[in-house]
């Protein structure tokens, strides 16, 4: 069972015992992502993410990095549109420990000038990486045309002109305007004691409250978008727009997700590679954000095999619109959906996650067992109503990275305005 305490300074801390466990996983939650960054300092939050672990204020990078060793810990970070999140899973008698070097690294970072210009180097490379990895690419540059000018279109790692203006004051002064306990929930999950919680609340308990942060509501447009890569295969990403995070019927588009081709079952799977042998990777994917959402469908394939395989997916998504799913599809698609929901609540860090995912999607802890319930309520009627009303291919996004790639005549024979 999930319990909740709320700090005087608004920290949010929610916790879950598991029995049979002998670790703990403890996440440090910021409620600030790329989103909520003014233009001039995009990728402000990813940088901030990294440097966190360069030191603090009584520790250096190295300390940090023994003090983890020491305990066997595992300790990460990421950052999304709308969060960051740093992480360690550790044996329960080393919780108050992984808490406390967690919570030196959010309270006092250092942000020292010399280690500030190292790490610039590190993320100016990670971007680098990025347009090395076409699959992500065609992602970022289709977020940039469908939320144009818009902080969901901007990339979380920012940009190279923007990166080289944050500087430590930029940097310090940021972190504490973000870093406050409004915007901060830590998540427990695994063996601990009354002890340990007390401890670490009292560790966040001293972190000023500050003011809570708004996301900006996010403006979905239909665009269309390229770019040209001396690559073998050409990537493509269809988009629709779709809904909210926290929207009921998230139930019906995991459904119809996995049955569109979320798997190695699904139509397009089937259809596009396994009998036409057009490609070797396709799938389709839903990404939902606090005030918008996409349902997607990607494949990389040759240039010349580019337009057969676009009709066969115009037609699975006109069939799936037209005429919805079979019973048999719907009983198969709940089983595989409830398999991986068990499945992914085991171990502590997986539960960690699940919590706190939870209370800032939807405010409230959802169970295992009521998720599966809503799955499992889910008819083939609901899921033909949501299929006609996103795949609409007026409202459709493309893009296009690779030789030749010709994102207008791809989305014009998607929409069945050509036979190209």
């Amino acid at each position: 069972m999930v319990e909740k305490r709320i700090l005087p300074n608004g920290v949010r801390v929610l916790y879950e015992h598991l029995a049979s466990v002998r670790s703990c996983a403890v996440g440090v939650w910021v409620e600030n992502g790329s989103c909520h960054e003014p233009a001039d300092l995009s990728g402000m939050s990813h940088f901030i993410e990294h440097m966190l672990f360069k030191g603090t204020e009584t520790r250096s990078a190295a300390d940090l990095a023994e003090a983890f060793d020491a305990i066997g810990g595992q300790v990460n970070a990421f950052t999304t549109k709308e969060h960051t999140c740093f992480y360690a899973r550790t044996l329960d008698t080393h919780l108050q420990t992984a808490a406390a070097l967690l919570c030196d690294m959010v309270r006092r970072p250092a942000f020292a000038p010399q280690e500030l210009e190292l790490e610039r180097g590190v993320v100016l490379e990670e971007i680098d990486m990025y347009e090395d990895a076409p699959e992500d690419l065609v992602a970022e540059i289709l977020s940039a045309a469908c939320y144009p000018g818009q902080p969901l279109g901007r990339p979380i790692l920012g940009r190279e002109e923007t990166l080289q203006s944050i500087d430590h004051n930029a940097m310090l002064a940021y972190c504490r305007e973000t870093y406050v306990g409004k915007n901060i929930l830590i998540s427990l999950a695994g063996s601990f004691t009354d002890a340990d919680l007390d401890a670490v609340c009292g560790l966040f308990a001293a972190i000023p409250a500050g003011n809570r942060l708004c996301l900006p509501q996010a403006d979905y447009r239909p665009a269309v978008t390229e770019k040209e890569k001396p690559i073998e295969q050409n990537h493509l990403l269809l988009v629709f727009p779709a809904f909210p995070a926290a929207d009921p019927r998230r139930y019906a588009l995991a459904v119809l997700n996995n049955i569109l081709g979320a798997g190695m079952s699904s139509r397009l799977f089937q259809r596009v590679r396994e009998k036409a042998g057009l490609c070797y990777s396709i799938y389709s994917f839903t990404t939902l954000y606090a005030s918008t959402g996409v349902l997607g469908v990607y494949t990389a394939l040759g240039r010349e095999m580019q337009f057969d395989a676009l009709r066969l997916i115009r037609e699975e998504l006109c069939a799936l619109r037209d005429a919805g799913v079979t019973e048999a599809e719907l009983a198969r698609t709940k089983q595989q959906l409830n398999a991986a929901l068990l499945l992914g609540q085991e171990g502590s860090a997986a539960r960690m996650n699940a919590i706190a995912r939870s209370e800032m999607t939807y405010g409230c802890q959802l169970t295992p067992e009521e998720t599966a319930a809503a799955l499992d309520a889910v008819t083939a009627g609901q899921v033909l109503a949501l299929a006609r009303e996103l795949i609409d291919f007026s409202a459709a996004s493309f893009a296009a990275v690779g030789k030749n790639p010709v994102a207008a005549a791809s989305l014009a024979l998607l929409r069945g305005e050509q036979e190209s």
